[in-house]
């Protein structure tokens, strides 16, 4: 399953990853409240929200992820459930899900039923703020492309091909981990696989779903956009009817 093993590398390999930038995003608009992290992950964002004065509750479906989040991180609530399927999870100042955990939710049945279930575990006024890749992004600068790192204790290649759907992309990845105990490397792969939709039909469903004054920034800019898909990644601001 994707992030068995990756969960105990994951921070290594998004040690760069602007999660400063995330969490000044998301306090330009709430600063304070109960919240809820859909995908948490390896709990790192949860941790530096609840740092800075909110209450947190981490969702992630990776029980592997989760561990690692309890081991590691203080001051959060981790539950693990599928964002799909949210169950008792209620009055909730502030839901976000970020990092495009969003770009895992593939079809538009399932990301109905997320805005939806998003929408009950909210207060009224309660805001929803999630980011997703470009469809831009997906097609000039993923597809088709390879990444590769090496580092001293782990080495990794990363494929990008175009997804079976439109907007869609399959990550395969293939990792070489070091073996302290025996000095070897260890090889181990994952695969993914994510999907952006249109602009216009995350407003639509989120509309449909109970959201309004939706708003679409990219790239970090607190200032809606006017050409969403110029940017790599776009932001979502919702707030419940």
């Amino acid at each position: 399953m994707a992030y068995s093993k990756l969960a105990y590398i994951y921070d290594v390999l998004m040690d760069d990853a602007p999660y400063d930038q995330w969490q000044s995003f998301v306090e330009h608009f709430c600063k304070q409240g109960k919240m809820l992290d859909l995908g948490c992950g390896t709990g790192r964002l949860s941790h530096q929200f609840a740092y800075s004065g909110f209450s947190v509750t981490g969702v992630d479906y990776s029980e592997d992820m989760l561990a690692f989040a309890q081991a590691n991180t203080s001051g959060v609530q981790y539950i693990q459930q599928d964002i799909r399927l949210l169950q008792g999870l209620t009055k909730f100042d502030i839901v976000v899900s970020l990092c495009d955990v969003i770009n895992y939710i593939t079809t538009r049945a399932d990301l109905e039923k997320v805005f939806t279930n998003v929408r009950e575990s909210l207060v009224n006024d309660g805001l929803f703020i999630f980011d997703v890749h470009s469809l831009n992004h997906f097609n000039e600068n993923m597809v088709g492309q390879t990444f590769a790192e090496i580092y001293d204790d782990i080495s990794y290649v990363w494929f990008c091909e175009q997804g079976r759907e439109t907007g869609s992309v399959e990550h395969d990845l293939t990792f070489f981990l070091l073996n302290e105990e025996t000095g070897q490397y260890e090889r181990f792969d994952e695969q993914h696989y994510q999907r952006t939709f249109t602009v216009e039909t995350y407003k639509e469903l989120l509309e449909k779903s109970g959201f309004q004054s939706v708003t679409v920034h990219g790239d970090f800019s607190i200032e809606e956009v006017e050409e969403p898909e110029e940017n790599q990644r776009l932001f979502f601001v919702c707030k419940k009817r």
